[in-house]
């Protein structure tokens, strides 16, 4: 250390003046590099005039292997200046390189600029730095500058990490122009960088030319074509270049495999899948973590858990956070959630970090869970590492997760939060407020998105607002949302074309909705699903039986939401036999398990057509705990037929399940009060305000004019609210002389008969149904929608109003569609 210290106050102020740029390091490190010159043994002797002795050169070779930080590499450089070695082409560009490692473009940039007599490896190695660093259009211009330059020409290390810089297609084919016009072409790296590039912008045609007329292909050709491929949507051309490649005999690799396994997922396509696991068994390659992860990935897809799982057990040395990810997102995918909560705290024992993509899968599981706590939990997670703000896939999941739990309050403040919102935040927002049953607000929300310039409405918002359009029945703006859907040629699109078929079903535009199912795809269940509902829904159930069966001839395989599809249309329309058949039969013979939703429907069929103690006793040897969804169709039965005793046990059982739902309350309180048990009436009412709910308001509306005109029960507000009574005194008048009288059992209220019969005219579709006829040319149809269930005596009222009226008159309440005509109701007095 003393020679050391000798040479420091000699030399360094010369060291440090040599080379400019550089400012002054922690003593500790500058010494730390004079230690490595010390223990090199070129610390012999440096002469006054700052060069080596010519006794013994400094070990240069060594130095630059230790420079792992700037302020080191920049000491190496004020010694190269000074021992006049800077001037070498090749230890310049070495410094270009190595400055481009450490992340400093910058004095990479500078270094290259001093050195003199550059040869085609100088520029090559610039144009490369910038590449690395991201610095794209800089490596373009570098290669401006360079063909320019009559003194050196591009070779063929020159244009594939330009290739990668193009920012358009136009540079890419102005690069490939230059490659042709210097022979380098087919060159095997420049050709498959050329592959790259064209893929890259959507141009697989021209890049599959390239491919075929390749004199010579390497593996990397053939990746990175198949990459291509897969990266265009190409998946059945990425998989029938795959069999081409093992009949020429070239063999797959970890590359290969990675990245064709998500194309066999995509096209869930087991019989690729499958033998190319095998391969990787046969061939050793089930250590490679890529190739691990990617198959995780494909069983994930697949469903088969169970070989996901066996996959990620075996990786137990080669492990990596996405190898976490994988199996948390397989559970979460797969609506396994409990076991990716599992895995993700097994993650956390195991010292692995997560990261955004972890907590993605996260949010989704706990959604899934319904877990309050834990929602709270990891917003504050997100929220200490400040991910909403920088990141806004970890935003838009926060918000969807919110809404899922039904926390829409919550979900709309994380979404005001998002700094930079894209079209997923747009679209998680209106899906959150479409599924919770907040249609207008939806509605909102696409309306502010459609204002932002920046934002193009795609498959995802097309998905989400019809929904809400269709809650609220509001067909004119659907049918203006068609027309934008066929504009951009998503028309048959299977997930947008089945949203119009149930938009235009819910509508009450059938003919419609089954004009549209005959043209858009049917291979899967989702479009069959969405027009059997609609039929059901009609009370056509005889129809929906047909299409199921239609739907298994051609070949489509069933799922869980088509027999619920099934099962609630042979409840609307009593077909008792043939729900029992096809519910045993989605078990039996297409081995799907019923859950909660089945076993509601199954209730519901067999109590809304009397048979209460049947349905009691199914609900008695459920396999599974009943919810509230099996509990309130039998108390809903129990009001149609007045059975108080069975009623009374259906609500207590709903108090317990989901004790916040004001509904229930009201219609064991509807319950009491048809057969005049005020007592009974009250004491519900009361322990309803004690819990601080509400009754939801009734509401009818209709849609005349571009105008949704919203009616409550007892409106006095409306500016035709005087000809609208009077239309109804007159229409009452009339349905008398037919034979009319009024049910005052549907009168809630214990009050007078006049007063109950005041009632019974003031419900909201009835308001609605004058204001039509007030509004609209004589015998044309109308279409209201009711949030509630109508009552018996609107359901006699709608029936006698269409006779004299000679109007169809379709009313969707929050059961079914009832399509009145000529005195007749299409549900035949069932529902």
């Amino acid at each position: 250390m003393s020679v050391l210290r000798s040479i420091l106050p000699c030399h360094r102020g010369r060291l440090l003046l040599a080379f400019k740029g550089w400012r002054s390091p922690k003593s500790l490190s500058f010494s730390s590099f004079w230690c490595k010159l010390y223990s090199s043994g070129s610390y012999n002797e440096v002469l006054s005039n700052g060069v080596a002795s010519k006794k013994k050169e400094f070990d240069f070779e060594r130095l630059f292997h230790s420079c792992t930080k700037i302020y080191i590499l920049k000491c190496l450089h004020a010694l190269l200046i000074v021992s006049g070695k800077a001037q070498s082409i090749f230890i310049g560009t070495r410094l270009v390189n190595l400055y481009a490692h450490l992340g400093d473009v910058s004095l990479s940039q500078k270094t290259f600029c001093m050195i003199e007599n550059k040869d085609a490896y100088t520029w090559n190695s610039m144009i490369s730095s910038y590449v690395r660093n991201g610095h794209f259009r800089e490596s373009l211009n570098c290669l401006n500058e360079m063909l320019s330059t009559a003194d050196v020409k591009p070779d063929f290390y020159t244009f594939p990490p330009v290739l990668k810089a193009c920012n358009s297609i136009i540079d890419g084919v102005r690069i490939h122009c230059w490659a042709s016009k210097l022979g380098l072409e087919w060159d095997v790296f420049v050709a498959a960088s050329l592959v790259h590039m064209y893929c890259r912008f959507q141009s697989s045609g021209v890049a599959f030319r390239i491919f075929k007329d390749m004199p010579y292909r390497d593996m990397g050709c053939w990746n990175a074509m198949i990459s291509g491929f897969c990266q265009n949507g190409n998946a059945t051309e990425a998989l029938s270049l795959l069999d081409e490649m093992r009949l020429e005999g070239i063999k797959m690799d970890t590359v290969t495999i990675a990245v064709v396994l998500p194309i066999c997922a995509q096209l869930g396509d087991i019989v690729h899948g499958l033998p190319i696991h095998l391969y990787v068994i046969k061939h050793g390659l089930e250590l490679d973590v890529f190739v691990s992860n990617a198959l995780i990935n494909m069983y994930a897809r697949f469903g088969e858990l169970r070989h996901a799982q066996k996959v990620f057990d075996d990786m137990m040395v080669v492990r990596d956070l996405v190898s976490w990810n994988s199996l948390i997102a397989a559970y979460e995918q797969n609506n396994v959630p409990e076991k990716a909560l599992k895995y993700f705290q097994e993650m956390m024992i195991n010292g692995i970090q997560p990261d955004l993509l972890t907590l993605v899968s996260l949010a989704s599981s706990i959604a899934q869970t319904k877990s309050f706590r834990c929602c709270r939990s990891v917003h504050g997670f997100v929220l200490r590492r400040s991910w909403i703000q920088e990141d806004v896939i970890m935003g838009n999941a926060v918000v969807d997760m919110y809404a899922k739990l039904g926390l829409i309050h919550c979900s709309r403040k994380v979404f005001d939060e998002i700094p930079i919102k894209d079209v997923v935040s747009w679209n998680s927002m209106i899906t959150g407020y479409a599924q919770n049953g907040l249609a207008s607000e939806a509605i909102e929300i696409y309306n502010m998105m459609k204002e932002c310039d920046d934002i193009e409405p795609n498959q995802g918002t097309w998905v989400s607002i019809l929904p809400a359009y269709a809650h609220l029945g509001a067909l004119q703006e659907g049918t203006r949302t068609h027309g934008h859907v066929f504009k951009v040629a998503l028309n048959l699109d299977v997930f947008v074309s089945t949203s119009l078929i149930d938009h235009y079903g819910k509508c009450g535009k059938l003919d419609e909705a089954m004009l549209l199912f005959h043209e858009v795809p049917r291979m899967s269940s989702v479009p069959w699903n969405a027009i059997i509902s609609c039929h059901g829904i009609h009370g056509n159930g005889r129809v929906s039986l047909k299409l199921f069966n239609d739907m298994l001839n051609a070949g489509v395989k069933p799922d869980h939401v088509t027999f619920l599809s099934l099962l609630a249309a042979c409840s609307h329309s009593g077909l008792i036999d043939e729900g029992k058949t096809y519910f045993h039969m989605m078990e039996q013979e297409f081995g799907i398990k019923p859950v909660l939703k089945h076993y509601g429907c199954m209730v519901d069929l067999l109590a809304r057509a009397g048979g209460l103690e049947t349905a009691y006793q199914f609900i008695k040897n459920m396999p599974l705990q009943p919810d509230a969804s099996v509990w309130g169709a039998l108390l809903g039965a129990c009001r149609v037929h007045g059975n108080v005793e069975l009623g009374k046990l259906a609500s207590d059982n709903l108090f317990e399940v989901d004790p916040e739902n004001v509904g229930y309350y009201v219609v064991l309180s509807n319950i009491y009060a048809n057969y005049g048990k005020w007592e009974g009436v009250n004491e519900v009412r009361s322990l309803a305000r004690d819990k601080g709910l509400k009754k939801t308001p009734g509401w009818s509306s209709i849609d005349l004019s571009n105008k949704i005109e919203v009616f409550y029960t007892g409106n006095q507000s409306h500016p035709q609210c005087h000809e609208i009574y009077e239309e109804l005194g007159i229409l009452t008048a009339k349905i008398k002389t037919l034979g009319y009288t009024p049910d005052y059992t549907f009168v809630l209220q214990d009050v007078e008969d006049d007063e109950k019969e005041q009632i019974l005219t003031s419900h909201s579709e009835r308001l609605a149904i004058a204001y039509g006829i007030l509004n609209t040319l004589p015998k044309s149809p109308l279409r209201i929608y009711k949030n509630l269930r109508v009552c018996g005596d609107c359901h006699n009222v709608t029936k006698l109003i269409s006779k004299i009226t000679e109007r169809e008159i379709i009313v969707r309440d929050s059961n079914r569609f009832h399509h009145f005509k000529n005195g007749v109701c299409s549900c035949g007095d069932y529902w």
